[in-house]
């Protein structure tokens, strides 16, 4: 999806008709301005969105920028202002608002992560636990708090998860079909796929042909027993119920990527409001 078709259905959707309270309130050629208030301390990200949200309502709208995405902000920090026609004006607000709050929640959250991680070579990842329709705004924002977009959906990386697992016939298995596809039909697509034990990843070790193992729920101990026994020799990625609070500990077993659905699944959006002055 296209930030144009986004914005398009996200108008849609809130619109739809009309706006009759604006309408009725407030006459046709009634000119405001307003600014855009942080109320939160956070990282910003989405101020382009907004932007083109207010542009897409109205182009005669004249924005003005005061920050920029990855910026660290504070209560009382003025994103951005806005003027023109006042009923174009609100109703933009909350499609503007809803993009740049939301976003700059998950960048909030994902520059917590990585900054507990400086110094480590770990990486902290987002996942496909995503909102339907938006997950391109979700993982720029990510991007933006300083994260890495792991694969963007089931196209992009094969992941053999331990459904895949089970209904293939067992890892063995699962890894020789996933290759036998590669071959024929997708070769340039890194393969990852999930260890649940350190039985299971002696299964793949001796199997390979994969690119990356997620370890999924280990223990610090067996986090750290299995990264000595891959030797570097597929990437590392530690998954399942990992929080900004463990992320360190996490990392300091020697994987190369945390991957948090906590990222985007369950974050809090940053406070900002559009106030008239």
């Amino acid at each position: 999806m296209t930030i144009d078709e986004f914005i398009r259905n996200a108008v849609r959707e809130d619109i739809g008709d009309g706006d009759h309270t604006s309408d009725a309130c407030i006459p046709e050629d009634a000119e405001g301005r307003a600014k855009m208030l942080i109320k939160e301390a956070g990282v910003l990200a989405g101020i382009s969105i907004a932007e083109q949200v207010f542009y897409f309502i109205d182009s005669s709208l004249k924005v003005k920028i005061h920050t920029e995405d990855g910026a660290r902000v504070n209560p009382g920090d003025v994103v951005m202002t806005v003027s023109g026609k006042a009923r174009s004006i609100l109703k933009a607000e909350r499609l503007a608002l809803n993009c740049i709050q939301r976003m700059s929640g998950i960048a909030t959250v994902t520059r917590e992560v990585a900054d507990t991680l400086e110094g480590l070579h770990t990486r902290v990842l987002d996942t496909r636990k995503t909102t339907p329709g938006i997950r391109f705004l979700e993982k720029l924002a990510v991007k933006i708090g300083g994260g890495v977009n792991h694969r963007f959906g089931l196209y992009d990386m094969m992941m053999i998860k331990d459904n895949h697992i089970d209904y293939a016939g067992g890892i063995r298995a699962a890894i020789e079909k996933a290759n036998d596809y590669r071959k024929s039909n997708a070769p340039e697509i890194p393969l990852e796929i999930e260890a649940r034990n350190l039985k299971e990843l002696d299964e793949i070790l001796a199997t390979g042909g994969i690119d990356r193992i997620m370890l999924d729920n280990f223990s610090y101990e067996d986090l750290r027993t299995a990264v000595k026994r891959i030797g570097g020799k597929y990437e590392t990625e530690a998954s399942g119920g990992i929080t900004k609070e463990t992320a360190r500990a996490y990392a300091e077993c020697g994987v190369d990527f945390l991957s948090m659905g906590a990222l985007t699944h369950s974050v809090k959006s940053l406070d900002i409001s559009l106030k008239a002055y």
